[in-house]
């Protein structure tokens, strides 16, 4: 990983690195920060030689070499030092939420606005809406283009930023040209590496951030950051992980609740933790424990579905979506256990 002095490169820079690297078999990917880029190189990069010719060159302040397969996405990375800021919400100095309805019915636009309205009077930052629907049975609701005009006029009327799930290349084109803030990768394609290698490098210039969920059969955690590490590799570095429960489901939860992974994650990646109480236990009533469970183990946010009238609501809402009320009391709770892990010590 290649740290210029400046804030990046000159084109001509750029190019002598360039080709410095290729010399090795490698290749160079610019990763566009805040305040400087850096620029990872990808490939086999364990040559001395190509080491010191870089690091002799008058504009490079350092070369960092990362032993961890998962290079830009590791802790050691440069991408460390950078500040996360999303919705207003510095990452990791206070909660992250993004809350609203599973689906949006393009035939109710109302429901959506109004649980707009109110997934922001609870606190959260972030709405979220279902536009496109990854379904088991092929005669399930599919989603509509059109709902994503909904959220856009939600997104207008209140501020919040949009989360859309994407599930194809012709998705992820129409979601940027709406300059949908956040893309969601569900959890079934986790593993599309195609679509990871696409929504990173289309995304990059446009600087839109992914959530990138947990695979529901991803048992090592090494797996889901190797999934990550596609997107930060293609470009782009704003990588929300979510952690929304895995396989084999537990009686009586809608799949297996992992926001224990959380520690595991944080002592590999610098990427904000962002887990999903409401897939990972399927039913409303478990959803505020799972929430605070989360905060406990250092998620960094939550996501949560929430509608204000969850029995009118299409896709999973009428079972796992929070009304108002009781978004409002969790979102209230994990703010108050965040503040109590992450108060101060005393001398």
């Amino acid at each position: 990983m290649i740290i210029p002095k400046e804030s990046r490169l000159s084109p001509e820079q750029l190019r002598e690195v360039t080709g410095i690297v290729e010399e090795f078999g490698c290749r160079i990917q610019e990763i566009v920060g805040a305040h400087r880029n850096i620029y990872a190189i990808l490939g086999d990069e364990r040559h001395e030689l190509m080491f010191n010719r870089l690091i002799g060159l008058s504009y490079v302040a350092r070369v960092d070499h990362i032993e961890s397969s998962y290079r830009l996405l590791d802790k050691s990375s440069e991408l460390a030092n950078q500040r996360l800021v999303l919705g207003g919400v510095p990452i990791g100095e206070e909660p992250l939420f993004i809350a609203g309805p599973c689906t949006v019915n393009p035939q109710n636009p109302q429901l959506t606005l109004e649980t707009a309205d109110a997934v922001k009077s609870a606190g959260a930052q972030l709405l979220r809406g279902g536009v496109w629907k990854p379904r088991t049975m092929p005669y399930s609701y599919q989603g509509d283009h059109n709902a994503l005009e909904i959220l856009i006029e939600a997104r207008e009327k209140t501020g919040l930023p949009l989360v859309v799930e994407v599930m194809d290349e012709e998705q992820l084109k129409i979601a940027l040209e709406a300059e949908v803030d956040v893309l969601q990768i569900g959890t079934r394609n986790a593993l599309n590496y195609s679509l990871l290698k696409a929504v990173g490098r289309l995304s990059a210039p446009t600087r839109s951030w992914i959530l990138l969920k947990r695979g529901r059969h991803m048992a090592d955690p090494d797996e889901f950051l190797s999934a990550a590490e596609y997107l930060a590799a293609e470009g782009n570095p704003r990588i929300l992980l979510c952690p929304r429960g895995t396989m084999p489901k537990l009686d009586g939860y809608r799949n297996h609740p992992d926001e224990s992974i959380t520690p595991l994650l944080k002592e590999r990646t610098w990427a904000p933790v962002v887990c999903d109480p409401s897939h990972s236990t399927g039913h409303a009533s478990y959803v505020p424990a799972a929430s605070l469970a989360a905060i406990a183990y250092g998620a960094d946010g939550l996501g949560i579905e929430a509608n204000v009238e969850p029995r009118k609501g299409i896709g999973d809402d009428p079972k796992q979506a929070l009304d108002p009320a009781a978004l409002e009391k969790t979102i209230r709770q994990c703010r108050a256990l965040w503040n109590l892990i992450h108060e101060p010590t005393q001398d």
